[in-house]
């Protein structure tokens, strides 16, 4: 669409534009026709649940290729009612396409110095609450503060979702940003409540 005038002025260089060649040696390869029989079944059997911060990278730091896992980004890693559902729909998808599996694993992994830690801050907790509406209440609960204990909060409260597959399984990590290297809090076990069809 063309712009008017007006608009020429605003517009700004994307910064996209400049890791396109990297799209484009992508393309070239051609790992992308390496795609797995159904797209919500991904090679390593993995969804990994981690942090925005782009120190905080699973394809890196767990040696991740194309495929290998499904990835979803919170502000430190947390599971909100907007993940809950999507590991939900995922985990419905392959009980409903794909029953035989393989089913996954949701690997919820929390990191060392965390920028979500800023919203410890009152001040600017109370200005991020005040401009957007979100409940400050739900904003003080958020911070990373001490990652192997928040992610253990985070697998628990995933675990105990009543709409994720009992045939999920959840599991907790902290990666150390300092090292490079991820810990395990707690292991894979079983998350939600067995639907009818697998209770009877």
């Amino acid at each position: 669409m063309p712009t008017s005038p007006d608009q020429e002025g605003l517009e700004e260089e994307s910064n996209l534009e400049a890791v396109l060649p990297g799209n484009a040696a992508f393309a070239a390869k051609g790992d992308w026709r390496n795609e797995p029989r159904l797209p919500f079944l991904p090679y390593k059997g993995l969804y990994v649940i981690t942090c925005v911060d782009p120190r905080v990278d699973p394809f890196e730091f767990l040696g991740l290729g194309f495929a290998d896992a499904i990835v979803g980004r919170t502000v430190g890693g947390r599971i909100t009612p907007a993940m809950i559902q999507d590991v939900a729909y995922i985990g419905y998808l392959v009980e409903q396409k794909a029953p035989e599996g393989p089913y996954f694993e949701v690997a919820i992994i929390h990191h060392t110095q965390c920028g979500s830690r800023l919203l410890e801050d009152v001040e600017l907790r109370h200005g991020f609450a005040e401009r957007t509406g979100y409940d400050e209440q739900v904003l003080a609960a958020l911070p990373a503060t001490g990652p192997a204990q928040t992610v253990r909060a985070d697998v628990e409260l995933l675990r105990a979702a009543p709409q994720i597959s009992a045939r999920t399984t959840v599991s907790g990590h902290v990666y150390d940003v300092a090292t490079g290297l991820v810990t395990t809090v707690i292991g894979a076990q079983g998350a939600g409540l067995a639907t009818p069809a697998a209770q009877s």
